[in-house]
């Protein structure tokens, strides 16, 4: 279980990097707009998956401290 978290806590950490230029790169939202509605444009999908990656690389450093669920 530590190599699975050591791996999702790398693989979250570059996908959170690269999420956060691809996002630089398209246009801002604008802040009266829904969830579902953010969701219908590119800024807000990769925001979700900006927000997707941290939580795999939290979730893989739990994983890395605490291989057997102590």
């Amino acid at each position: 279980m530590r190599n699975l978290g050591a791996i999702l806590l790398v693989l979250g950490g570059l996908g959170f990097f690269y999420c956060g230029a691809r996002l630089e790169e398209a246009p801002p939202l604008a802040p009266d707009l829904s969830i579902s509605e953010s969701l219908q444009q590119s800024a807000g999908r990769w925001e979700m998956a900006r927000y997707a990656c941290a939580g795999a690389a939290g979730f893989g450093l739990l994983m890395a401290l605490f291989p057997r669920g102590r």
